[in-house]
Formats: C-alpha cells, structure tokens, sequence
C-alpha cells in the first residue's frame, strides 16, 4: 500500500476491521436444538423484565440475546393445569386438566405433547424435575414425579432434595398456614449443588455433554421460587430485609370484588404476613429466584462449552404468575394481573434482529408449542389451539401478529379475558359476579367497574367477547365436565 495516499488508506484498514469484528449471519440449522427452561410459581419478578430490586442476571443475559414477551398470559394460574396446557398447546377446556388432579394423558389419552412430537422426528427428549405437575415439595423429598407422562420421553430424571428439611435458619414467613405451602424461609447452610435447582442445573448438564451429537429436546424445571423458599445464605446476603419494597395496594381493595373469590386465601384467616414479617418473605423470594437464576446461568454456559449456542433454541418462562401481597392476596388461582402474567424470553441465534427487545403485544402460553414446532420446522398436530410466535421474534412490532386477547380461567367457574386496554373476569362460569377493569386509567386493577354505568356498554361487549372466546376454546364442547368440575371447586 505504499502509493495508496494516507486518507484512503485509513478508511480501507477501517473496512477491513469492520468486517473482521461483524459476525456473519447464523445459518439457520436444519434440525435445531431445543432447551426449555419453566420456573415454579414465578411472577415477572425479574431485572430484565424493569423488577427495581430482584436481581437476576443470568437470564437477564438470556434477555440480551434473545426476545423478552413482556405481555405473556398462562392460560390457568395453578402448576397442573397450566404446564398441561403448555404441554398439549390446548386450553384447558379442550384438554380437561382443570387443575392439579389427574394427568393430562388420563383426559387425553391420544393427546401428542410438545416433546413428543419432537421425538417422532428423531429427537432425543428428556426431562429433568418438574415439567408437567409435581406436589411441591413432598415429591421433591421423596424424587417422585407421580403425574408425568412416560409417552413424552426417552429419558426422564427426577430429583430428590432436602427442601423445608435443608441444615440451616427456617422462618415461617405466614405463620397463620402450618401446612406444606406456607412461605416458610430456608436460608441454607450448604451449598448450590445440595439444593432441587442447583441438583437440576447437574444432571441438564450431564445430559448435555452426552447427547450434544444428536438433535435434542431437553426440559429443565426449575422449582424455584415455589414454596419452601430454600436458597444458599450468598443468595439471601444479595437482599437487604429491612429495604424491601412490598405492594402499594389501597387498603379497600377487595370490597368490590365478588364474595365468591374476595376471602379466597385472605391474608386476615391463611397466612397471617404482618408488615415486618412480609419483608423476610420479598427477601426469601426473590433469594430463591436468584439462586434458581445462577442455575440457569450454569446450565447456558453448559451449551455454550459445548459448542450448542448456534444451534439451540432457549425458552424461559414461568408456569404461571404469583402474588405476593398484590390485592392483598398471596400465591395463585386469582385472576388479576400478577396472576395471569408471566416472565417469557425465547433466544434463537439465528435470528438476530431483534436480540435484546421486547414486545408488548398479547401473547399467550398455548403459543409456545406451534412456535417451538415451526422454528424447527417440525410436522405439529392441526388441533393446536395457539398461534405461532415467530412474526414477533421478527419483528416484535409486527402488523402480522394479530392475536389481540389472553385468556385465562381458575378455581369457582372464574374465566377472564384480557385486552390491552380492558381486563373482564366473572366468576362462577357468569353467576357468581364479574369484575371489570379500565387498564388505561387502572393498570393496577384497583377499581372494578362492573357495577358503574357508565361502563355498562364496555362489559357487555367485554362478556360477549369472552363467551365466544371461552367457545373457541373448548367451553361448548365440554361444557358439562367443565362446569361439574367447576362447582366442585367453588
């Protein structure tokens, strides 16, 4: 380059190092890898997702390189029921898994699951923990998984761990609830690997290393933050007790929601959380979520020693959504927002566009299953109920997404559609009383406007659109075992 005059020589050595620093574009693989990742009884509870003080950092990575769904909706807010949901990619008034009894399989017994239709195209499938619904956290004790379904696949491992019964300082954080689901705080005396998510994180790993030649499927369930709060002391010294933020919530909340779900496990009679004692409870949540995090970290830097991060799909998310003292109410089976909404990131390399985005439209669970099955190009069952997410991992404003509506049901008939700007619930399949909610003026749906006139013209609309999603979804075929098994639950 010795006649070349200094300018352009400067702007050619520029383009060259441009180049040598932009990474090609990933080839798309013809059979790609698939990790799934569920956590326990996980709300958005996450520093990738705006949480000002639960910090998670390895999947807030996972968020870097993937697309976040900061608008994602369970389709039932109870393990059983949502996990079988995600596993069939139908409603649960299409599959009848209406809660934790029973199995998916035993309401359908020709049912073809998510990693089973993997697996009919050659794929190695395996479980790790829980996947479909586990009785957390007596099965973790004794490393049973009574409800799985065998047919879904080739390996299935099961974890046995020490949970409540963990060498360390148990508090019972809800001292009203004796029982197996209490908030009781294990902050252990041991280590990562002597824990159910850190034993999980091993053997996802072990079979990673073995299976890294052949086309995969591997689910991990991670039982985190699920009840026992059990957690390494490092994970609870990352929060500060005193300085935990508890939920701003008007002290009437409930007085205008229906009798029927207003003293559901009211705080007053189940659990019993004073002011002081609800701190120790956020700092033993959010302790187990960031120890189920460094899990997931352990088993990302696994595919990536491996040489399977360009060739492997990641999804995380959550089963579905938790309270923790939102509208007064702690856990699951409500139908507010912090029940229904999950955290939900899904990482494929080969489409990079789009990587360390969000999107705000409407999504639900029942997506996953299509999307899963034409990312890899894999033959789905034409009965899928969901919509297929890959517009969104495009472009996560895309026009070509049009599902505008969740829908959700629970315990006592209660059926909820959510809109971007309308949340409409009733309870008792519409008998037991209704519950609307203007999202726009009441993102935190503190005021129900079912009774208010002025919005009579708006619940009308809002219970026609839920009727006939409830329909679509399987209430009209079914409508006799639902409502049996509904009434039962009230």
């Amino acid at each position: 380059m010795k006649n070349t005059c200094p300018a352009i020589a400067a702007v050619l050595g520029m383009t060259v190092l441009g180049m040598a620093l932009t990474s090609p574009a990933l080839a798309e693989p013809e059979k790609p890898n698939v990790l799934f990742l569920i956590a326990d009884d996980l709300n958005t509870s996450l520093s990738g997702f705006g949480h000002p003080q639960c910090k998670t950092p390895n999947l807030d990575r996972l968020v870097d390189r993937g697309v976040k769904f900061e608008n994602m909706h369970c389709q039932y807010p109870v393990c059983g029921a949502s996990r079988a949901s995600i596993m069939s990619g139908l409603y649960p008034y299409s599959n009848l898994t209406l809660g934790n009894a029973g199995t998916l399989r035993g309401s359908m017994p020709n049912v073809v699951t998510l990693s089973q239709t993997f697996r009919k195209q050659g794929y190695y499938a395996a479980r790790v923990s829980k996947i479909y619904h586990m009785g957390i956290p007596n099965e973790i004790i004794a490393g049973t998984a009574e409800r799985d379904d065998p047919f879904s696949w080739d390996e299935a491992i099961n974890i046995k761990a020490p949970e409540q019964h963990a060498p360390g300082e148990s508090t019972n954080w809800s001292p009203k609830d004796k029982g197996t689901q209490s908030f009781t705080g294990v902050v252990a005396s041991t280590g990562d690997h002597e824990h159910a998510d850190g034993m999980a994180a091993d053997r996802a790993i072990e079979i990673l290393d073995r299976v890294k030649d052949k086309p995969f499927f591997l689910a991990v369930g991670f039982v985190r933050p699920h009840v026992p709060l059990v957690a390494p002391e490092p994970y609870f010294d990352r929060y500060d007790r005193g300085a935990m933020v508890a939920p701003l919530v008007p002290e009437n909340d409930l007085e205008d929601v229906p009798e029927i779900i207003r003293g559901y496990k009211a705080n007053s009679t189940t659990y019993g959380v004073t002011p002081e004692l609800h701190k120790g409870l956020l700092q033993a949540y959010y302790a187990s979520v960031s120890y189920m995090d460094a899990q997931v970290g352990r088993v990302l830097d696994a595919l990536e020693k491996n040489g399977l991060r360009d060739n492997t799909i990641v999804v995380f998310t959550s089963d579905h959504g938790y309270l923790l003292g939102h509208h007064h109410k702690f856990q699951k089976q409500h139908l507010f927002e912090e029940a229904t909404r999950v955290p939900f990131i899904v990482s494929v390399p080969w489409l990079k566009d789009q990587h360390g985005h969000g999107t705000a439209k409407i999504t639900e669970l029942v997506d996953l299953y299509p999307t899963l099955a034409e990312l890899a190009g894999v033959p789905a069952p034409e009965t899928l109920q969901g919509t297929s997410l890959k517009p969104l991992l495009l472009d996560v404003e895309s026009s070509a997404w049009t599902k505008d509506q969740a829908f959700t049901i629970s315990r006592s008939g209660g059926e909820s559609l959510r809109t971007h700007d309308w949340r409409f619930t009733q309870w008792g399949f519409g008998d037991d009383g209704m519950e609307l909610y203007d999202l726009k003026n009441d993102p935190g749906e503190f005021t129900n406007q079912a009774q208010n006139p002025e919005y009579a013209g708006v619940l009308e609309r809002m219970q026609t659109q839920l009727l006939a999603k409830r329909d679509a979804a399987g209430f009209a075929k079914n409508r006799a075992a639902i409502v049996g098994k509904g009434k039962k639950r009230k």
